[in-house]
């Protein structure tokens, strides 16, 4: 097995899927300039997106083992790869549908792969805890570098000119290039089949028999919270920075790769900080803080006045300290996968993925559905007020998830309580 060559793969296809999961914001920003689209039909994006990874990921999870982690990347890549091609060529807001359902079954295909390859290339918990951050504060480094490769091809002066498609030659290339990476690089898949091989039925009634865990619908409920209130913010950051901030939608966009570096940060360093704070003291912190963040910022985006003349120097001091709230988000939902996925044995890994996958997905097209809705009614600053309802939801899940975690660890031990 090529231990570096695949996590190489994982970091790349990861990253790869962060430009373009992520750029669903910066996308509905510019259909709604280039093909004169309302918000609320702009923002069915991350329903094509989101709702398509949640479809797929029930057939994912059933299928991949047999199919293996390394082949359904490849797949993955091809696909998204070849969709990417279809929108320089025929632009229109129906191409860049496809293009996000595209993704979204990519997505559904790399997720469980790379979620169940990290159990198959660590040995221990405190090893799939420190890759699962690395990899998901690459992620994180992806969405950052996605939002100035996004820019670098929109025009600052006409944001409607077409030569913003361009980028989507560059991501078609990168697809190809870690394909052929995949291609050469090999994976002991070993570990994660059962001693008997299952059927699709039976893998996908493990998959649902999981539902009845309470340590599994505990951990889903509060990945799905995470998710509503990351892509709340992840999604409209760049419109929030055009509308409510007033900047150009260039300097917008770029603006809210703030988010995605503060949250690569936070997750790359969250291994440091879990060696000397428990994970569920850090994560009750972290969303306590979250909510004071918002409270204490969103006043100063009131009433911003738009300046012919604004430059990065001159940017309302909102549009630096909204994004801050990344470095808060960041540890949360790597460090709540890696417990729940290191209670279970390896071959449920990739059934638990899929579960994960589809709430993960709902939770972001909720999210981003209703700060849409909120945003086009009222004003962005009342859409993210809303974030304080799923965060304080959170903390309550965060409770009963720990709760659980703990008691079947004592049930593994031996120990009754």
């Amino acid at each position: 097995m090529n231990r570096l060559r695949m996590i190489t793969g994982l970091v790349m296809i990861y990253m790869i899927f962060a430009v373009l999961l992520n750029s669903v914001g910066t996308v509905i920003l510019q259909s709604i300039e280039s093909f004169g689209i309302s918000k609320p039909h702009a923002s069915l994006l991350e329903a094509f997106k989101d709702l398509t990874i949640a479809l797929t990921s029930f057939a994912v999870a059933s299928f991949l083992p047999l199919l293996g982690y390394r082949r359904g990347m490849m797949l993955s890549l091809a696909l998204v790869g070849a969709a990417c091609t279809l929108m320089p060529l025929y632009p229109s807001f129906r191409t860049t549908e496809l293009l996000f359902t595209c993704v979204g079954v990519g997505f559904a295909l790399t997720k469980v792969a790379v979620y169940s390859s990290i159990g198959l290339l660590t040995t221990d918990k405190t090893g799939h805890s420190r890759l699962t951050n690395t990899i998901e504060g690459l992620f994180m480094v992806g969405v950052l570098l996605g939002g100035w490769l996004f820019s670098a091809f929109i025009d600052p002066v006409a944001p409607a000119n077409p030569r913003w498609y361009n980028v989507y030659w560059l991501l078609a290339a990168l697809c190809a290039g870690v394909l052929v990476l995949l291609a050469t690089s090999r994976l002991d898949e070993s570990a994660a089949h059962t001693a008997a091989p299952m059927s699709h039925a039976e893998t996908f009634a493990g998959m649902l028999r999981l539902l009845v865990r309470p340590l599994v619908y505990c951990f889903l409920i509060s990945a799905f919270l995470y998710v509503l209130i990351e892509q709340s913010f992840g999604t409209w950051l760049p419109t929030f920075n055009r509308e409510i901030l007033k900047l150009p939608n260039t300097m917008s966009i770029q603006l809210a790769s703030i988010l995605a570096g503060a949250t690569a940060l936070g997750r790359i360093s969250a291994g440091l900080v879990l060696k000397r704070v428990r994970w569920h003291v850090l994560l009750n912190l972290c969303v306590l803080a979250m909510g004071l963040l918002v409270l204490l910022t969103l006043p100063l985006a009131a009433n911003v006045v738009a300046r012919p003349d604004v430059g990065w120097f001159h940017a309302p001091i909102a549009a630096y300290l909204i994004p801050m709230i990344g470095i808060l988000m960041a540890p949360i939902y790597p460090v709540i996968n890696s417990v729940a996925l290191s209670a279970l044995p390896k071959p449920l890994h990739a059934p638990m993925t899929g579960l994960i996958v589809v709430f993960s997905a709902l939770g972001g097209t909720l999210g981003s559905r209703i700060t849409a809705v909120v945003f086009a009614r009222f004003d962005g600053i009342h859409a993210f007020y809303f974030s304080l309802l799923p965060m304080t939801l959170l903390l309550i899940a965060l409770y009963f998830f720990r709760r659980e975690t703990e008691r079947v660890g004592d049930i593994g031990s031996g120990r009754v309580r």
